[in-house]
Order: structure tokens, then sequence, then C-alpha cells
């Protein structure tokens, strides 16, 4: 993807973020996504400690993760500069996490991400009456 067909993010509405999403998540491209990305773009994962700075280590990182995800989707709410991306993450063999990223846009670009993971765990059984399974 050349500079000059790379999306304004900014512009976009909570439908075509989502399309655009699909399609990221369908045909994971580091190259493509590096395009998306601003100059400052920042990572963070708060439950590791962990920060990616810069979009040229994000690629890198993503080049050389070993099994990436399959990744589907649940929503994506946008707001002024500010999308909200709800997800479920399988790395396979049984490892699935709900994944939520909270994406800051600058310039048209993806400028800072915050992403959270959440292992599944069983509901404890004292709050079944005022509860439903989904």
């Amino acid at each position: 993807m050349d500079e000059q067909r790379v999306p304004d993010l900014e512009g976009m509405d909570e439908q075509q973020a989502q399309d655009l999403l699909t399609e990221m998540f369908t045909h994971l491209s580091a190259e493509a996504e590096y395009e998306m990305r601003h100059v400052d773009y920042v990572m963070d994962m708060p439950q590791s400690g962990e920060r990616i700075r810069g979009r040229d280590k994000m690629r890198q990182f993503q080049e050389a993760y070993p099994a990436p995800p399959t990744i589907q989707l649940r929503r994506v709410v946008v707001r002024e500069g500010l999308w909200v991306i709800e997800g479920v993450n399988d790395y396979g063999e049984g490892q699935v996490f709900a994944v939520v990223l909270i994406l800051e846009l600058k310039d048209g670009k993806m400028w800072r991400d915050t992403r959270y993971y959440a292992e599944p765990f069983k509901a404890p059984e004292w709050r079944t009456q005022w509860v439903e399974r989904f």
C-alpha cells in the first residue's frame, strides 16, 4: 500500500472503520499497517508492562511474531479521533483472549494504541440468579 492510497482514518465512520479493520485482521500485513501508523506511533500493553515506540519497531515486532492469532472483530466505536475496538484473538491450542484496543488518531493515522487482553474464566455460581449467559 503506497502512501497515496492510505485512508484518512479520522474521516471514517463506524462502518468504514469496521470494514477496514475486518480487512486488516483478515489479511494481516505489517507493511500495509505500517503506512496507516503515524510516525510517532506508540503501542502500550498495560497488563505486560510493554511499550512499542515507533512504527518501525511495530513493523519489526509484527514480522518477527512466531504465529499471529486469528482475530474476530466484535464491535468498533468511533468518536472524534478515537476508536474503541472489541475483538477475540485466537492463538490456537485453546488460547483465546478477549481484546480491547483503544486507538487514538492523529493526522489521519494511528497514533496511540493501548491493548487490553483478557482470558475467559468460569463465572461463580453465587451470581447465577442475576446474570444471563451468552
